[in-house]
C-alpha cells in the first residue's frame, strides 16, 4: 500500500505516514479570536474522535489566540493561513502544531522562505494545501481546463519549492468538489511522492450530499492505501465530520472499535417507531467503549433471524419487544423499556 511507504511526519504528539493510522481531522467553525469558544469546540471535537484540529488563521488576533487555546486542547493544532505570510509566522510563534498554506497565495519567494525558515526552526510540519477552485492559470491553460494532472503538478511543483528551501517535513493535500477528479488525482500523486496525503472532498456539501460525496471519494481512494490524514468536509456542526469520518474507516477496516449499529429499512409490519428507536440507540451506544455491532430491527417476526449475526439487538412488535443476543431471543421487553435495558445490557456486556 502507498501509506505504508509514506515519510514518517510529526504532527505535535502524533505520527502519521510510514503505515500508521489514518487519523481524523476536523476544522472549527467559531471564531478563532474567541478562545472560549474555539477551545470549548475543539474539546467536543475531541471527545467525539477528531485526532488533529485546524482552526482558520484570518487575523492577527486569531494568530495570537493560538497560544491560549493551545493551553485547552490536547490534541495538534493545525493553523489555516491564507495569503498573508505574516499570519503564518505569528501562528508559528504562538504554538502551531503545523501550518497549512498555499505556497502560490503567500507571496513571493522571500516570503514563502521566511515561512519555511520559521517551520524548519520550530520543527513543525506544512501542509501544501492545492484546491481546484485557485487552479494557476497557467495549469488551467496547459491541461485545458482544471484537471486531476494540474492539481498533481501544481501542488509537486509547491512542495519541490519548499524542499529547495532546505524543507522536507510536508504533507500534501489536493482536494477538489469533483469526487471523480480527485480520486484520479490521488492515484497520480500517490506514484510521486513520498510525502503523507491529507485526503478529503472540499466543498462536499451538506449533511446529506456532503457523506454520500465524502463516503464516496474517500472510499475509492483509502481502499487504494492511499492517504494518511482525512477529514469529511460538511456544512454544518463538524462533530457530524467525526462521526462519519469513523464510520468511513470502521466500514473499510481501517479501524476498529466502537459500536455499529445496524438497522432495517422498515416495512408494513413495522409497529414501533423504528426511525426514532434506531437514532436513539446510536447515539446512546456513542460513549460506550465496545467493538460490537448492534441490531435495532422493526418486527418480532423476522428480527431474530436478520439480527443473526449481530452481537446484540433488539426487535420492537406491538407494545413489546425481544431482547436478542448472538441471534437467540433472551426475553421480551416493554417497548417503553428497550433503550434502557439495551443499554444496560451493554454496559454489563459479557460473550
Amino acid at each position: 500500500m502507498y501509506r505504508d511507504k509514506t515519510k514518517i511526519i510529526l504532527i505535535g504528539d502524533r505520527v502519521i505516514g510510514g503505515g500508521n493510522p489514518i487519523l481524523i481531522q476536523s476544522m472549527t467553525n467559531t471564531k478563532t479570536e474567541d478562545v472560549r469558544a474555539t477551545a470549548q469546540q475543539i474539546r467536543k471535537l475531541t471527545a467525539a474522535g477528531c485526532e488533529i484540529i485546524r482552526c482558520a488563521v484570518p487575523t492577527m488576533e486569531a494568530a495570537r489566540a493560538l497560544k491560549e487555546i493551545k493551553k485547552e486542547i490536547s490534541i495538534p493544532l493545525v493553523a489555516d493561513i491564507h495569503f498573508d505570510y505574516k499570519l503564518a509566522l505569528a501562528a508559528i510563534e504562538n504554538g502551531a502544531d503545523k501550518i497549512r498554506i498555499n505556497p502560490g497565495n503567500i507571496g513571493n519567494a522571500e516570503r514563502v522562505k521566511a515561512v519555511v525558515d520559521a517551520a524548519k526552526e520550530r520543527k513543525i510540519p506544512i501542509r501544501v494545501g492545492v484546491n481546484s477552485g485557485s487552479l494557476e492559470k497557467n495549469l488551467v491553460e496547459k491541461y485545458h481546463g482544471v484537471t486531476a494532472e494540474g492539481l498533481v503538478e501544481s501542488a509537486l511543483e509547491k512542495a519541490g519549492m519548499i524542499e529547495d528551501m532546505g524543507y522536507d517535513q510536508l504533507v500534501i493535500s489536493i482536494k477538489s468538489s469533483d469526487v471523480m477528479m480527485c480520486a484520479r488525482a490521488h492515484e497520480l500523486i500517490a506514484k510521486k511522492t513520498v510525502y503523507p496525503l491529507h485526503v478529503g472532498i472540499t466543498e462536499a456539501g451538506t449533511l446529506l450530499s456532503g457523506n454520500i460525496k465524502s463516503a464516496i471519494g474517500l472510499g475509492l481512494i483509502l481502499s487504494q492505501g492511499i492517504g494518511d490524514t482525512i477529514r469529511v468536509s460538511l456544512t454544518g456542526d463538524p462533530q457530524e465530520e467525526i462521526k462519519s469520518a469513523k464510520l468511513i474507516l470502521r466500514t473499510l477496516g481501517l479501524r476498529t472499535g466502537g459500536i455499529e449499529v445496524v438497522s432495517c429499512p422498515t416495512c408494513g409490519r413495522t409497529q414501533i417507531d423504528l426511525i426514532s428507536l434506531a437514532n436513539q440507540v446510536e447515539n446512546m451506544v456513542a460513549d460506550i467503549p465496545l467493538s460490537l455491532k448492534v441490531a435495532v430491527m422493526g418486527c418480532v417476526v423476522n428480527g431474530p433471524g436478520e439480527a443473526k449475526e449481530a452481537d446484540l439487538g433488539i426487535a420492537g412488535g406491538i407494545g413489546e419487544g425481544l431482547l436478542i443476543k448472538k441471534g437467540q431471543v433472551i426475553r421480551k421487553v416493554p417497548e417503553d423499556q428497550l433503550l434502557s435495558v439495551l443499554r444496560e445490557e451493554l454496559l454489563n456486556w459479557s460473550e
